[in-house]
């Protein structure tokens, strides 16, 4: 039996923050006082300042010289170019997964759809984000390539952060749940072009969606100086 190692007071406090940040109770923007956060969850600065790095590798947190920490918020451009790269590491993952674990991959990708489709049809759009984001992943766990999946962990957190904003947007849960059944389809087909062709669109899709919510302000934050870390939509 493996012994597992307890996480550290730094992984429990990145942990949560994370968690706060992906699901929106973190507005993107919002300041981040360490002091706050050390206060709020009954600690020293310590491990807060270091899972606040922890976090600025991950791409969730910026840090402004001379004005403080911050939740990252992206731009148009910015958000342009997470989906460039999403794209080009999740065609690699979903060519590899196929040659090397297709079966797998299959089986995998049939378990959380399931999941979804119930998310779905019981309107639970935290389940569903989250679901939806372990498909994807599945896609890059099983690529059998250790590069993709270091690059890939690069921006997966933006990305979830990002997909939980849009999860409120029904007609796009409806719109991904059909995309996700047909990748399922293809992979069990092992039709490679066609799952690419369709994973580029998706994709795309979802890149013209957070570009519209931007455009809309609705990623804005209502104080984007301020230092609570315990800021709710």
């Amino acid at each position: 039996m493996k012994i597992v190692r307890p996480k550290s007071l730094t992984e429990m406090v990145a942990d949560e923050v994370r968690t706060r940040i992906i699901d929106g109770r973190i507005r993107l923007g919002a300041g981040l006082s360490e002091q706050s956060l050390a206060a709020e969850l009954g600690i020293s600065k310590t491990p807060v300042r270091e899972a606040l790095l922890q976090l600025k590798q991950e791409g969730l947190v910026q840090v402004q010289p001379q004005r403080g920490t911050y939740v990252f918020r992206l731009e148009s451009d910015q958000v342009t170019q997470i989906s460039e790269l999403r794209e080009v590491l999740e065609l690699a993952a979903a060519r590899a997964a196929l040659q090397r674990n297709a079966e797998v991959l299959a089986a995998r990708m049939a378990e959380l759809l399931e999941g979804m489709r119930k998310a779905y049809e019981r309107d639970d759009r935290v389940a569903y984000r989250r679901l939806d984001g372990d498909y994807h992943d599945a896609i890059i766990d099983l690529c059998g390539n250790d590069y993709i999946r270091t690059a890939y962990r690069q921006i997966s957190f933006c990305i979830a952060a990002l997909r939980s904003r849009l999860s409120n947007e029904v007609q796009l849960n409806k719109a991904s749940l059909a995309d996700h059944r047909e990748m399922l389809r293809l992979v069990k087909q092992r039709d490679g072009a066609a799952l690419a062709r369709l994973m580029r669109a998706h994709i795309e899709q979802t890149k013209r969606s957070y570009l519209d919510v931007l455009e809309r302000g609705a990623f804005d934050v209502e104080d984007p100086v301020g230092g609570g870390v315990a800021q709710r939509r």
